[in-house]
Protein backbone atom coordinates (compact mmCIF):
# COMPACT_ATOMS: atom_id res chain seq x y z
CA UNK A 1 0.00 0.00 0.00
CA UNK A 2 1.10 3.96 -0.78
CA UNK A 3 2.62 5.95 1.89
CA UNK A 4 0.34 8.35 3.10
CA UNK A 5 1.85 11.65 2.81
CA UNK A 6 0.92 14.11 5.54
CA UNK A 7 1.91 17.64 5.37
CA UNK A 8 1.70 19.62 8.96
CA UNK A 9 1.09 23.30 8.55
CA UNK A 10 2.69 25.26 11.32
CA UNK A 11 -0.21 27.89 12.06
CA UNK A 12 2.75 29.96 14.03
CA UNK A 13 5.39 31.89 13.18
CA UNK A 14 7.38 32.04 16.51
CA UNK A 15 10.54 30.88 16.79
CA UNK A 16 9.97 28.70 19.63
CA UNK A 17 6.35 27.31 19.12
CA UNK A 18 4.47 24.98 21.25
CA UNK A 19 2.44 24.24 17.61
CA UNK A 20 6.08 22.94 15.99
CA UNK A 21 6.79 21.35 19.31
CA UNK A 22 3.66 19.18 18.58
CA UNK A 23 4.29 18.74 15.17
CA UNK A 24 7.40 17.58 15.61
CA UNK A 25 5.83 15.23 17.95
CA UNK A 26 3.92 13.91 15.66
CA UNK A 27 6.51 12.49 13.40
CA UNK A 28 7.40 10.56 16.32
CA UNK A 29 3.87 9.18 16.87
CA UNK A 30 3.02 8.56 13.22
CA UNK A 31 1.24 5.00 12.45
CA UNK A 32 3.02 2.56 9.79
CA UNK A 33 2.79 3.75 6.49
CA UNK A 34 2.76 7.09 6.88
CA UNK A 35 5.39 10.40 7.06
CA UNK A 36 4.67 13.91 8.13
CA UNK A 37 6.77 16.64 6.45
CA UNK A 38 6.32 20.55 8.62
CA UNK A 39 5.84 23.52 6.41
CA UNK A 40 6.30 26.93 7.89
CA UNK A 41 4.27 29.82 7.06
CA UNK A 42 7.77 32.08 6.87
CA UNK A 43 8.05 34.21 3.41
CA UNK A 44 4.06 34.20 2.61
CA UNK A 45 3.34 37.46 1.89
CA UNK A 46 -0.24 39.18 2.77
CA UNK A 47 -2.52 37.77 0.59
CA UNK A 48 -3.97 40.45 -2.14
CA UNK A 49 -6.47 39.84 -4.44
CA UNK A 50 -4.53 41.27 -7.25
CA UNK A 51 -1.68 39.29 -6.98
CA UNK A 52 -3.13 36.13 -7.13
CA UNK A 53 -3.02 35.45 -10.83
CA UNK A 54 0.63 36.24 -10.57
CA UNK A 55 1.56 34.40 -7.36
CA UNK A 56 4.63 35.24 -5.61
CA UNK A 57 6.66 31.86 -5.51
CA UNK A 58 6.15 31.16 -1.92
CA UNK A 59 2.71 30.77 -2.30
CA UNK A 60 3.44 28.68 -5.45
CA UNK A 61 5.93 26.13 -3.50
CA UNK A 62 3.03 26.24 -0.74
CA UNK A 63 -0.12 25.04 -2.63
CA UNK A 64 2.77 22.68 -4.62
CA UNK A 65 3.26 21.06 -1.06
CA UNK A 66 -0.65 21.04 -0.55
CA UNK A 67 -1.22 19.04 -3.48
CA UNK A 68 1.72 17.10 -3.44
CA UNK A 69 0.31 16.00 -0.24
CA UNK A 70 -2.71 13.18 0.77
CA UNK A 71 -3.41 14.75 3.65
CA UNK A 72 -2.92 17.84 5.93
CA UNK A 73 -2.51 18.12 9.81
CA UNK A 74 -3.16 22.02 11.09
CA UNK A 75 -1.26 22.55 14.46
CA UNK A 76 -3.01 26.50 15.37
CA UNK A 77 -2.19 28.32 18.77
CA UNK A 78 -5.17 30.82 19.11
CA UNK A 79 -4.90 34.77 18.87
CA UNK A 80 -7.87 36.82 20.09
CA UNK A 81 -10.17 33.80 20.41
CA UNK A 82 -9.32 32.61 17.06
CA UNK A 83 -6.93 31.75 13.84
CA UNK A 84 -3.67 33.13 14.17
CA UNK A 85 -3.43 35.74 11.27
CA UNK A 86 -0.55 33.93 9.52
CA UNK A 87 -2.09 30.85 9.22
CA UNK A 88 -5.79 31.83 7.87
CA UNK A 89 -4.00 34.39 5.26
CA UNK A 90 -2.02 31.17 3.92
CA UNK A 91 -5.30 29.21 3.99
CA UNK A 92 -6.25 32.33 1.71
CA UNK A 93 -3.40 32.20 -0.41
CA UNK A 94 -4.26 28.39 -1.14
CA UNK A 95 -7.30 28.71 -2.15
CA UNK A 96 -6.79 31.21 -4.93
CA UNK A 97 -7.69 32.52 -7.46
CA UNK A 98 -11.39 31.19 -7.30
CA UNK A 99 -11.78 27.07 -8.45
CA UNK A 100 -8.41 26.69 -8.69
CA UNK A 101 -7.62 25.72 -4.58
CA UNK A 102 -5.70 23.53 -3.35
CA UNK A 103 -7.42 22.32 -0.50
CA UNK A 104 -10.63 20.69 -2.07
CA UNK A 105 -11.14 17.28 -0.86
CA UNK A 106 -7.85 16.74 0.92
CA UNK A 107 -8.45 15.30 4.19
CA UNK A 108 -7.13 17.12 7.15
CA UNK A 109 -6.86 17.19 10.98
CA UNK A 110 -6.48 20.04 13.28
CA UNK A 111 -4.91 20.20 16.44
CA UNK A 112 -3.26 22.98 18.84
CA UNK A 113 -0.88 24.21 21.76
CA UNK A 114 -1.26 27.51 23.95
CA UNK A 115 -0.25 28.27 27.06
CA UNK A 116 -3.70 29.04 28.08
CA UNK A 117 -6.13 26.59 29.55
CA UNK A 118 -8.49 25.88 26.97
CA UNK A 119 -5.60 25.11 24.46
CA UNK A 120 -6.81 26.40 21.41
CA UNK A 121 -10.39 25.41 21.47
CA UNK A 122 -12.14 28.63 19.70
CA UNK A 123 -9.49 28.79 17.33
CA UNK A 124 -9.78 25.34 16.41
CA UNK A 125 -13.53 25.95 15.82
CA UNK A 126 -13.11 28.60 13.73
CA UNK A 127 -10.42 26.88 11.45
CA UNK A 128 -13.20 24.24 11.42
CA UNK A 129 -15.34 26.45 9.86
CA UNK A 130 -13.33 27.82 7.46
CA UNK A 131 -12.36 23.72 6.41
CA UNK A 132 -16.16 23.34 5.63
CA UNK A 133 -16.14 26.07 2.77
CA UNK A 134 -12.91 24.95 1.63
CA UNK A 135 -14.86 21.30 1.08
CA UNK A 136 -11.84 19.54 3.02
CA UNK A 137 -13.08 16.28 5.17
CA UNK A 138 -12.21 16.45 8.34
CA UNK A 139 -11.11 14.23 11.53
CA UNK A 140 -13.83 14.83 14.22
CA UNK A 141 -12.55 12.76 17.18
CA UNK A 142 -10.28 12.86 18.94
CA UNK A 143 -9.92 16.70 19.73
CA UNK A 144 -6.15 17.28 20.50
CA UNK A 145 -6.41 20.85 22.44
CA UNK A 146 -3.02 21.15 24.10
CA UNK A 147 -3.76 23.70 27.10
CA UNK A 148 -1.08 24.76 29.99
CA UNK A 149 1.60 23.92 26.75
CA UNK A 150 4.25 25.54 29.17
CA UNK A 151 3.90 22.23 31.62
CA UNK A 152 3.48 19.77 28.45
CA UNK A 153 6.54 20.29 27.15
CA UNK A 154 10.45 20.12 28.54
CA UNK A 155 12.76 23.33 27.55
CA UNK A 156 14.29 21.31 24.58
CA UNK A 157 10.62 21.29 23.06
CA UNK A 158 10.01 17.48 23.59
CA UNK A 159 6.52 16.55 24.25
CA UNK A 160 6.30 15.20 28.11
CA UNK A 161 2.50 14.77 28.62
CA UNK A 162 1.72 11.07 27.71
CA UNK A 163 -2.14 11.30 27.61
CA UNK A 164 -1.10 14.24 24.96
CA UNK A 165 1.10 12.08 23.08
CA UNK A 166 -1.67 9.32 22.95
CA UNK A 167 -4.55 11.93 21.73
CA UNK A 168 -1.80 12.76 18.66
CA UNK A 169 -1.62 9.02 17.92
CA UNK A 170 -4.73 8.49 17.80
CA UNK A 171 -5.36 11.64 15.82
CA UNK A 172 -3.00 10.41 13.70
CA UNK A 173 -4.75 7.25 12.77
CA UNK A 174 -8.11 8.53 12.51
CA UNK A 175 -6.67 10.93 9.85
CA UNK A 176 -4.64 8.53 7.79
CA UNK A 177 -7.28 5.98 7.99
CA UNK A 178 -9.62 9.15 6.35
CA UNK A 179 -6.67 9.87 3.55
CA UNK A 180 -6.75 6.00 2.65
CA UNK A 181 -10.36 6.21 1.85
CA UNK A 182 -10.51 9.72 -0.11
CA UNK A 183 -11.73 8.86 -3.38
CA UNK A 184 -8.10 10.99 -4.85
CA UNK A 185 -5.90 8.28 -2.58
CA UNK A 186 -7.96 5.52 -3.74
CA UNK A 187 -7.32 6.49 -7.52
CA UNK A 188 -3.88 6.63 -7.03
CA UNK A 189 -3.30 3.22 -6.02
CA UNK A 190 -6.43 1.56 -8.03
Amino acid sequence: MNEIKILGIVGSLRKDSYNHFALKAAQELLPDGAVLNLMELHGIPVFNQDDEMTMPAAVLEFKQQILAADAILFATPEYNYSVAGALKNAIDWASRPYGESAWTGKPAAVMGASTGSPGTARAQYHLRQILVTLDMPTVNQPEVMIGNAAQRFDPDGRLTDEPTRQSIQSLLEALVLLARSNPAYTSQIG
